[in-house]
């Protein structure tokens, strides 16, 4: 399937059903992939950072992680199927994992909760094999190197990174094929989201597509992120209006 550019930034044009399989076709191969899910404040910044926009361009699949990302797509007539959240994809992969008996590290966070994570995620889900878990504020150097060996020893087929956008993205493409590991993706808050940390916003306000507003109000620190946005939305309608010249 044809990779589609919004903003000079590629992506896969995938149901959240092609995606599952996508994943479980990458375990099973054995090689090295690397998954992103991608929103309009990561596209912003992929724009702007050379190594991020390599690093997607690399991805084995990128996926529309915004209804900004699909409202692009269909004012530019690229006409993406649906919005993939990444949490909900990482669900998806876990359900499989379960299912297959593959073997899965949760990377990030603040200390434990990661720990927490893997206890609620086994669970919903008792057959999950949860082989490592690792907080991620770790510093560069000694406690890296550790890090990468527990990893290792681990011998996941799928790592979930949560160490926040760009970082888990960058760390994933240093380190994926060294570690092993078939399968990486970087999912974000995730973690906090199934240690119980975090929330989801209710499903009412997810099917009108105002998660993101859920999130503000309970961390208004993310105000300063959202300025993304309406850069994003100018950028988008001036592509429009480029491609109707």
């Amino acid at each position: 399937m044809e990779r589609k550019k919004i903003l000079g930034i590629g992506f896969d044009p995938v149901t959240m059903t092609q995606a599952q399989a996508r994943l479980a076709s990458y375990v099973e191969d054995g090689n090295f992939h690397l998954v992103i899910t991608a929103n309009p404040e990561m596209v912003m910044k992929a724009r702007g950072d050379q190594l991020l926009g390599e690093i997607m361009e690399r991805a084995d699949l990128v996926v529309p992680d915004g209804i900004g990302v699909v409202w692009a797509s269909h004012m530019l007539g690229l006409g993406f199927p649906e919005r993939i959240p990444g949490i909900e994809l990482a669900e998806g992969l876990l359900e499989q994992a379960a299912a297959q008996g593959w073997g899965v590290f949760l990377l990030g966070s603040e200390a434990g909760v990661a720990d927490q994570a893997a206890k609620a995620l086994q669970s919903r889900l008792p057959q999950l094999k949860i082989v490592g878990t690792q907080h991620g504020f770790f510093r560069p150097g000694g406690e890296e190197e550790e890090v990468l060996a527990k990893i290792a020893q681990a011998k996941p087929q799928i790592l979930l990174a949560a160490l926040g956008v760009p970082r888990q993205e960058k760390w994933l493409a240093a380190h994926l094929a060294n570690l092993n590991v078939p399968l990486a993706i970087g999912v974000g808050g995730s973690i906090n989201v199934w240690a119980g940390v975090d929330k989801r916003a209710p499903l009412w306000l997810r099917k009108i597509h105002l998660e993101w507003l859920y999130r503000v109000v309970r961390q208004p620190w993310r105000i300063k992120r959202l300025m993304a946005l309406p850069v994003f939305v100018l950028a988008v309608l001036g592509a429009k209006l480029r491609q109707g010249r």
